[in-house]
């Protein structure tokens, strides 16, 4: 169990609300559409590798967002994001917060496969950022959570190692608040994470409670 004893009461996200459908398109639906218009996408030589495209799944209501850096082979393979042994662990820190996947949104800097899981090259990423921030623009989250060093790199154009990230609050076009943190894959590579990372999930969840 990734739990930890913290000795803090019990947190419970506030449920979403309903999707608004007067005035304005439902969530769900703007993402339904955004989809349909870059699944076919082949902007970058990944289009022509990939398996599935990884859009993002969770809840289009969704407080927090997490963003990680690219699918796998698992996620290339399902076209789900974080479904490998990283994507586990994150089932159970999420259930550490009391979550689940229906409560949040889980997506990528880039949303098909880099070859042999290397880091995105900056074409890739220019061509399949927009994607992202369209995405966030639609969800307009509480909270985003950047898992790993190259999540922030691209998202908020942070130059810095993760512990220089870590503890700090920005906020991605100087509004919605943006906690970095380690990835899922870092805390199974080197389980002295671990504690930092829960310590990052209990500020995002104190945030959630209490504003920034």
């Amino acid at each position: 169990m990734f739990l930890m004893d913290t000795g803090e009461k019990e947190f419970i996200l506030p449920q979403a609300p309903a999707m608004e459908k007067t005035g304005r398109q439902p969530k769900a639906e703007l993402l339904s559409q955004l989809y349909n218009r870059i699944k076919g996408c082949q902007k970058c030589p990944l289009g022509a590798t990939r398996t599935n495209l990884v859009f993002g799944a969770g809840n289009p209501n969704a407080s927090v967002m997490f963003i990680g850096e690219a699918p796998g082979y698992e996620e290339d393979k399902t076209g789900i994001p974080f479904v490998g042994r990283a994507g586990k662990l994150l089932d159970k820190i999420l259930a550490a917060m009391k979550l689940s996947r229906e409560d949040v949104y889980i997506a990528n800097i880039l949303k098909c496969r880099p070859p042999n899981n290397r880091d995105p090259l900056q074409l890739e990423v220019a061509k399949c950022l927009p994607y992202l921030e369209q995405q966030i623009e639609i969800i307009s989250p509480d909270i985003i959570c950047c898992l790993g060093r190259i999540s922030a790199l691209y998202l908020l154009r942070l130059k810095l190692p993760m512990k220089l990230m870590r503890g700090n609050i920005y906020h991605w076009k100087g509004s919605i608040p943006v906690i970095v943190t380690y990835h899922p894959a870092a805390i199974l590579r080197n389980p002295s994470f671990k504690r930092p990372l829960w310590e990052d999930m209990q500020r995002i969840m104190k945030i959630l409670k209490e504003g920034v």
